[in-house]
């Protein structure tokens, strides 16, 4: 059975029709709603910035996989040899 003889979902009359009310759909969804979304611009930039800070930096328990971090720690959390490399 060839599968590329099919004709894609989106070209079929109910892919049409249903992009099409969804077309609709989104342009009075946005016509109408547009000062509600630009009110709230402000605070989703504040809410955004945390979320980027998390997502950015992979949490703050994250950053022991650095293979420089035994070189910053201090020097009472190094192995006893004194050295970072533990042989």
């Amino acid at each position: 059975m060839d599968d590329h003889s099919q004709t894609p979902w989106w070209r079929t009359r109910s892919g049409i029709v249903l992009i099409c009310f969804l077309a609709i759909g989104a342009f009075f969804l946005v016509t109408e709603h547009t000062a509600h979304v630009l009110g709230a611009l402000p605070w989703l930039l504040f809410a955004v910035c945390p979320l980027m800070h998390l997502f950015m930096h992979h949490g703050h328990g994250a950053h022991d996989h650095h293979p420089d971090h035994a070189r910053q720690q201090a020097p009472d959390r190094l192995p006893k040899g004194g050295h970072d490399d533990a042989r």
